[in-house]
């Protein structure tokens, strides 16, 4: 019997009831058949693959995929079309409705509806189905939608070092927030750190249930031990020319003046200011922070508010990092975690622009 969609929906994330002994048990992108005798024995093991299926991907997009499923199931209750088996028919229905505003009062960004589409993939997958993403009922409306609704990508503005000084100076150096955000700031921009990165961080390893990697500090510098999507990487940040901007310091401070020792790096600070919490971060407090500092500290002051608070965000500090580095596209490339160096050349703004210019060597 197919299940109805609003019982799908309870199962937003992937996570189905252990299945009956004579059905099949998805684990993973496959259904394994489990015999009665066996099964028993076998629902540790289900478990432990179900745990490791959830680990291959972060918690930030299991919530988004989680979101996209649930948003699915109900519009296919409020169409009275049926979610299982996957119909490459119902789902072109569905992201031409996104693309138009019918599924969400407004229309999506076609970046939004390929994230909505993989979120359907994985989700069918996790119940074991396969939904053919190559069938024309959505590979050819897809490529309608890009053609009709693609623009370029809008990149976040650079935070080159002089802005990044300058935000500086708009922190209170006098209070554990202002400390903190000071350290969150040059370690972000010293590290090419992506935000959930930055706050992701412990003083040591593996002391929180969140952490995606933790901080050693030494004599010349500090080595970041970080948790991506291709394994683990490490994050070198020598320290600075000067106390005043090195970042390795100002983590020193915000350690030693928050009495840190133990679990994650950084951490909310209540109290008007005066006491520190014991959960980490959310990652999007990077982002709020780099915006407030920057349109504070007057960062691109030739725009209107409104349009420079649409240019900084996290990405901000990657970006100002892979610009500003006047140093072998390599290093720089291996200090982002790039595979590829066009993916890093990507986020250099304004480095290499009109440095080669193909005109003059033209001869115009």
């Amino acid at each position: 019997m197919t299940p109805k969609p609003d019982e799908i929906a309870q199962n937003d994330a992937g996570n189905a009831p252990l299945p009956s002994a004579a059905a099949a048990a998805p684990v993973g992108n496959s259904a394994v058949s489990v015999p009665v005798a066996e099964m028993v024995h076998l629902r540790g093991l289900a478990d432990r693959a179900r745990d490791y299926v959830e680990a291959a991907s972060s918690a930030n997009t299991r919530l988004a995929y989680a979101s996209d499923w649930k948003h699915f199931s109900g519009w296919c209750r409020r169409q009275r079309l049926d979610m299982l088996p996957p119909d490459p028919q119902t789902v072109g229905l569905y992201i031409t409705a996104c693309a138009t505003g019918e599924a969400t009062g407004t229309p999506n960004a076609v970046g939004t509806i390929e994230r909505r589409l993989s979120a359907l993939s994985w989700n069918y997958a996790h119940r074991g189905q396969v939904l053919d993403r190559t069938d024309r009922h959505i590979a050819t409306v897809m490529a309608g939608i890009r053609n009709t609704h693609g623009k370029p990508p809008r990149q976040k503005e650079a935070i080159l070092p002089e802005d990044l000084l300058a935000m500086l100076e708009t922190l209170d150096r006098g209070c554990l927030r202002g400390i903190r955000d000071r350290a969150m700031l040059l370690l972000g921009f010293a590290g090419g750190l992506r935000r959930s990165e930055i706050v992701g961080l412990d003083v040591g390893e593996a002391q929180s249930e969140d952490s995606r990697g933790w901080i050693e500090i030494l004599d010349k510098g500090m080595v970041l031990n970080i948790r991506g999507k291709t394994g683990w990487r490490e994050v070198e940040i020598g320290r600075g020319s000067s106390d005043a901007t090195c970042p390795v310091v100002a983590v020193e401070t915000w350690l030693k003046l928050a009495r840190i020792a133990h679990g994650p790096l950084f951490r909310r600070v209540t109290g008007k200011g005066k006491a520190v919490g014991a959960d980490q971060l959310n990652d999007k407090q990077v982002a709020r922070l780099v915006k407030a500092a920057a349109l504070a500290a007057g960062v691109r002051g030739d725009l209107s508010e409104d349009a420079r608070g649409a240019l900084f965000a996290g990405h901000s500090l990657r970006a100002g990092l892979a610009s500003s580095a006047e140093v072998d596209e390599r290093y720089v490339q291996k200090q982002l975690g790039h595979v590829s160096a066009e993916m890093t050349r990507r986020y250099q703004r304004r480095r290499d622009r009109f440095r080669v210019n193909l005109t003059k060597a033209a001869g115009l």
